[in-house]
C-alpha cells in the first residue's frame, strides 16, 4: 500500500494499520532513518513543528542535514519566552533557515475582550484550543505529514507514540523520530553537533511553553512538573487525540 495514496484516498482504519507496520519495522532504527522515509514519501507535503525545545533544535539539525527546504513552524502564542526568539535567532543564523509564526486568530486583547483576562489561569484548556490548537489544525491543513519531538518517557500521555502514525485529531501522517530517545540521547546529540538550544534549559526548564504557564522543575520532580503547575492539566492538546487537557 502506498502510503501517499492512503491519506487521501482510504479508510482510515486501513490507514492506521500500515502506518503501524512502517513504525514497527523502524523501532529498531534511527531517528534519521525515520526522517529520510519521511521526506521522501511526503516530499513536499512535510513540515517540522518546532517550539525550539532540545527534542525540536535537534530533529531541526537533522533535517538541515539532509534537506533544507523542508519548511519549519513554530506557534506563537504571543505568550513566549524571549530566550525562545533567542534560540530561533540563532538557529535561523545557523541553518539559513526561516521558522515561520503561525499566531491564533484573536490577539491577547481580542481574547481577554471575549472571555476576560488571563484565561490561562482560569481555563488553560480553552487557551490552549485558542492559542495552539486551532492555530495549528489551520496550518497543518495545507500539510500530508507533520514532524514533532515528542518522546514516549516525557509523559504517559505520550507513552504509546509511534514513530510513525496516524494523527486521528488532525487527520494526517504524524513522525515522532525521536520518540525512542530519552532525554540523554537528545542531549548527546546536541552536544556531539553543537546545536544551538535554549537557555532556559540550563535553568531547570526541561519543558518549554508559553510564560504565564511554564516554571522551573525543583529537584525530583518530574521533567514536566512545571508546566500548568495549578492544575491537572498535563497536554496542550497537540499531541491528544481528544484535544487539551489530561489524556487522549
Amino acid at each position: 500500500m502506498d502510503v501517499i495514496q492512503t491519506v487521501t484516498e482510504i479508510d482510515p482504519t486501513e490507514i492506521q494499520a500500515e502506518l503501524q507496520r512502517v513504525s514497527g519495522a523502524f523501532e529498531s532504527s534511527s531517528p534519521q532513518d525515520v526522517l529520510r522515509w519521511g521526506l521522501e514519501k511526503f516530499r513536499g507535503g512535510i513540515t517540522l513543528a518546532c517550539s525550539f525545545g532540545a527534542e525540536d533544535v535537534a530533529l531541526v539539525d537533522m533535517i538541515a542535514r539532509m534537506d533544507r527546504s523542508v519548511p519549519v513552524f513554530f506557534l506563537d502564542t504571543e505568550y513566549l519566552f524571549a530566550e525562545t526568539f533567542e534560540v530561533r535567532d540563532r538557529i535561523v543564523e545557523r541553518y539559513g533557515i526561516r521558522p515561520l509564526g503561525v499566531k491564533p486568530v484573536l490577539t491577547i486583547d481580542e481574547q481577554a475582550a471575549l472571555h476576560g483576562p488571563d484565561l490561562f489561569a482560569r481555563r488553560p484548556d480553552q487557551c490552549c484550543k485558542i492559542r495552539k490548537v486551532e492555530p495549528l489544525r489551520r496550518h497543518l491543513g495545507g500539510f500530508q505529514a507533520w514532524v514533532t519531538g515528542i518522546r514516549r518517557d516525557q509523559a504517559p500521555t505520550r507513552a504509546n507514540a509511534g514513530l510513525v502514525e496516524w494523527d486521528k485529531l488532525f487527520n494526517l501522517v504524524k513522525l515522532n523520530p525521536l520518540a525512542r530517545w530519552k532525554s540523554e540521547d537528545v542531549w548527546a546529540y546536541i552536544r556531539a553537533h553543537d546545536v544551538p538550544y535554549n537557555v532556559l534549559h540550563d535553568r531547570n526548564y526541561p519543558s518549554i511553553g508559553c510564560t504565564p504557564c511554564t516554571r522551573p522543575v525543583q529537584p525530583g520532580e518530574d521533567p514536566r512538573a512545571g508546566r500548568w503547575a495549578n492544575f491537572q492539566k498535563k497536554e496542550c492538546g497537540l499531541h491528544t487525540e481528544s484535544g487539551p487537557g489530561r489524556a487522549a
